[in-house]
């Protein structure tokens, strides 16, 4: 494969336009659109069809662009980890995690590798399920640590470390503080929920799904857990919470759980890293014994 005319056509894709990517290359139009002939005789496919006065990715073209994008990224973390190496003599470990594994399982971890390997730098990126995936698909994560049970990604391994208890809670004086309900019941209680990409707001949704009522109402959007569950404490509506993150706050009398006939719940952390990838750096050789070491 070409892979000039790939970084061509990758360029077009991204701007949706010939002659911008023919401007922002700054070379001719003329010869971006030869380019990307040429790829599309050499592949076999069509990648670019016209829309009105523009162009649009054909279903083949929107594959080889998402493909193109994540090679071109591997690119750029080869350069900046080469960098690192020049400048530091170490390369850096780059960690991406959802919310409740990043406050409430990598510190610990984390500490300890740094008391092991204290050359290593570190640096740790929190984000919510759907964020995560997409910076260790485009390299900008060495590996990650997710709470999701399925929807699992292709080309992503994911590797079980541990199930979590998660709860309903409400603010300690509330109505159904301490009570039994059911899912229903609940559900007519306006809701604090995380952002769009949070698996816990999808799990809230396919738990709703099954047992055939309607999604809760959503009172407060946050975008972290921590804040969430402060909004609860403070006197305001109900969420779904690890327990992990909300026992410290039942402990103070400042929210209580809601118990759900006939559910309890349990999710899944995984630690996930990129399929068919072969050479590791040390570093992260070193972290993976460490976690496995220290949870198994």
């Amino acid at each position: 494969m070409n892979l000039h005319a790939l970084r061509l056509f990758t360029k077009v894709a991204e701007l949706n336009s010939v002659s911008k990517a023919a401007q922002a290359l700054m070379i001719s139009q003329p010869a971006v659109t030869i380019q990307i002939r040429n790829l599309e005789k050499d592949l076999g496919l069509t990648l670019l069809e016209s829309k009105g006065r523009g162009i649009t990715l054909t279903q083949s073209g929107s594959f080889l662009y998402k493909q193109a994008q994540r090679l071109f990224d591997l690119e750029i973390d080869i350069e900046n980890k080469v960098e690192q190496l020049k400048s530091t003599g170490h390369e850096e470990l780059q960690i991406a995690s959802t919310h409740v594994p990043s406050h409430f399982l990598l510190p610990k971890l984390l500490a300890h590798f740094k008391q092991v390997y204290p050359t290593t730098h570190i640096h740790l990126k929190t984000a919510n399920s759907q964020q995560v995936i997409e910076e260790l698909l485009h390299y900008k994560a060495d590996l990650a640590f997710i709470v999701k049970e399925d929807g699992h990604h292709p080309d992503i391994h994911y590797q079980f470390l541990m199930n979590l208890d998660y709860w309903f809670i409400v603010p300690y004086n509330h109505i159904l503080a301490d009570q039994t309900v059911s899912l229903s019941e609940l559900m007519q209680q306006p809701f604090v929920t995380r952002e769009d990409g949070s698996s816990t707001k999808e799990y809230l949704n396919a738990l709703c799904k099954v047992h055939k009522i309607p999604p809760p109402k959503v009172g407060l959007q946050l975008d972290g857990i921590n804040e969430s569950i402060h909004a609860i404490a403070a006197g305001f509506g109900t969420m779904l919470a690890p327990s992990i993150a909300a026992s410290s706050f039942i402990q103070q009398q400042q929210i209580a759980r809601v118990f759900i006939k006939d559910i309890d719940i349990q999710r899944p952390i995984y630690l996930c890293t990129r399929k068919n990838e072969q050479l590791h750096s040390s570093s992260f050789t070193n972290f993976l014994h460490i976690i496995n070491e220290t949870i198994s």
